[in-house]
């Protein structure tokens, strides 16, 4: 059982951790740990219902809050807002470590802008971590979703800024940052094996009278 949690963390393709995750339930369905694992790689699927029943269960048997962020954002996934909103009251703060708060803001702050309320979203992510020059692991996900807020009330300038401090924050690339960057600043960046393929084409197709088919006893004098 223990391998196969293990693989379904490591695993970089979604549907492949789905598959480790399901193996350990199949051997340890009454263990938190693997519920969670369970609920996580669905979540990574898309598979917004079944994260959900997952993580219900994982938190019933751990007692543990820190699903509550990917809870949320499945509720807010299926368009049930209300009850987004109220997963992320439901833990009081004093309960949570800090990156689970950070993580339920996120959450908090999309579901304020899918109700149509671009400053609460603005709002809900103004934490002092905002300013402080000290990066946390979650540093980058935090500017990018503020950044996507302010673009959202109408502050393209200052959302530049976050997607800025994102992006050099985001050291693996688990953002892309970097990209909405590029595309405030309108900087377009064509596909260079693309250009390559098509300068190629450019010279076969520019050789004079079409060479390769010209039969050369043709060109010979009679």
């Amino acid at each position: 059982m223990a391998r196969y949690l293990v693989a379904a963390g490591l695993a970089e393709d979604p549907d492949q951790g789905y598959a480790y995750a399901q193996a350990a339930k199949r051997l340890a369905a009454r263990v938190g740990v693997v519920r969670e694992a369970c609920g996580i790689a669905a979540y990574r699927t898309g598979r917004w219902a079944e994260a959900l029943s997952e993580l219900r269960a994982a938190r019933r048997m751990t007692g543990r809050d820190d699903y509550l962020p990917v809870m949320a954002d499945c509720e807010r996934a299926l368009g049930r807002l209300d009850r987004a909103l109220a997963l992320v009251r439901e833990s009081g703060t004093a309960d949570l470590d800090r990156a689970t708060e950070i993580e339920l803001r996120i959450v908090e702050s999309g579901i304020r802008r899918d109700q149509g309320l671009p400053e609460a979203a603005v709002l809900a992510l103004q934490v002092p971590e905002l300013t402080s020059a000290r990066l946390r692991p979650w540093s980058a996900r935090l500017f990018y979703a503020y950044a996507d807020a302010l673009l959202a009330a109408g502050r393209p300038d200052d959302a530049r800024d976050a997607f800025a401090r994102a992006a050099e924050a985001d050291t693996e690339g688990e953002t892309d940052a970097a990209d909405r960057l590029d595309e405030l600043d309108g900087i377009e960046w064509d596909d260079l094996e693309d250009n390559d393929l098509e300068d190629n084409d450019l010279e076969d197709n520019d050789l004079p009278g079409d060479l390769e088919n010209d039969d050369p006893a043709a060109s010979q004098p009679g």
